[in-house]
Order: C-alpha cells, then structure tokens, then sequence
C-alpha cells in the first residue's frame, strides 16, 4: 500500500475560501487530474516530513503542518492508496517546479474539477 501525505492550502486575504490544487503532468499515474499538493511518503518517513520535502520540490515553499481533515484509503485497478489529507499553511509564494499547473480555487469550484477517485470524499468535505 502506498501512503500519501496531501496538503490542504486555504487562501488567506484575497484568497481567502479558496484552495490551492495543482495538476498530474502528462505520463503519470491519473494525469491530467487535480489534486491537493503532496505525494509518496519514504520509508521511515512521517507525514509532516513527508509534505514539507514534497512542498519544496514541488512548490519550492515552506510550511507549517496542521491538523489531519481525512483519512482515507482508495483502490485503483493497479495500486491501493492510503491518503492523508492535512491542513498546511504556506510561509511564502508557492512556485511550480516541476512544469504542472498550479491554480488557487474557490471551494464551490472544487467539485467542478476532475480529481482522483481517492480525493472525492475531501472535496466533498470542503464542501465543493
């Protein structure tokens, strides 16, 4: 089983109610879908390691990591994934790294957007 560690961003000020998702790149597992910041933890690792090293590499941005929303676990066809979705706070301006879109948006858009199977319960959470 796969353990996933998903950062849940909330705006603040002029982004406040809005989220931060961004994109899986085009030849990975789900492209083309949206998803909360994160990734894979390593062996040995924990979940606030976990987010704040996939923070970096990803958004090449520190945080503070909260409170876990969800936890959840999802088959795929090739893959069982256990998900912990967890709130984090950005101290700075995230920045892609990686090539992927990255876009802030509103909770009531959440729902508008195609995510993994895996973070439906999530976004119904946030209430998308």
């Amino acid at each position: 089983m796969l353990v996933v560690a998903a950062a849940v961003i909330e705006g603040a000020g002029d982004r406040a109610g809005q989220f931060l998702v961004t994109r899986r790149q085009p030849g990975v597992h789900l492209e083309g879908h949206w998803e909360f910041p994160g990734g894979k933890c390593e062996a040995g690792e924990s979940l606030a390691e976990c987010l704040l090293r996939e923070l970096r590499e990803e958004l090449a941005v520190e945080a503070e990591v909260g409170a876990t929303l969800l936890t959840t676990a999802h088959d795929y066809p090739d893959r069982r994934v256990e998900l912990h979705f967890i709130r984090c706070q950005l101290l700075g301006d995230p920045s892609p790294q990686q090539g992927q879109e990255m876009r802030w948006v509103a909770r009531h858009e959440l729902a508008a957007l195609p995510f993994p199977p895996a973070d439906e319960a999530l976004v119904r959470l946030l209430g998308g």
